[in-house]
């Protein structure tokens, strides 16, 4: 990936970060109301009650996420230095990592109250698949 995609692709690890961020500030109470707006924003303005358990949730999923996004940072860079076929198996099972979050984080948060959490998990898939197929990193050759 090169080139308008790469720089796409950086940035969108780059939002998943932010992102990572913004729950991780909510594992102490100094530092949560981004996170309880967030929440209640996408729970339809239900309050959030910001239990010792969920404070601890959100202490492992932020920075969880936060390197999930600096992994696929070092997955876009070193893909570039791969043989094309290997290059592209590799982007196969990162589609399917990304495809596999989408799919469970989406029924689980319809499941647990949170539905409009489909709106920017949507958005986050469409963004990651844009460079992914327009790039043509999925292709062996």
């Amino acid at each position: 990936m090169n080139g308008i995609w790469r720089v796409w692709m950086i940035l969108w690890c780059i939002s998943v970060g932010g992102f990572g961020l913004i729950i991780t500030l909510g594992a102490i109470e100094a530092t949560s109301a981004p996170t309880i707006l967030l929440l209640e924003m996408l729970s339809g303005g239900i309050m959030v009650e910001m239990t010792p358990h969920l404070r601890f949730a959100l202490a492992v999923m932020g920075p969880v996420t936060m390197g999930w996004a600096l992994t696929l940072i070092g997955a876009t860079e070193a893909t570039r230095h791969l043989p094309k076929p290997i290059a592209a198996k590799t982007w196969l099972w990162i589609t399917a990592g990304v495809l596999a979050w989408m799919v469970i984080d989406s029924i689980l948060s319809v499941v647990t109250g949170f539905a409009l959490n489909l709106i920017p998990n949507t958005l986050y898939l469409v963004a990651f698949l844009v460079p992914v197929i327009r790039s043509g990193v999925l292709k062996e050759q």
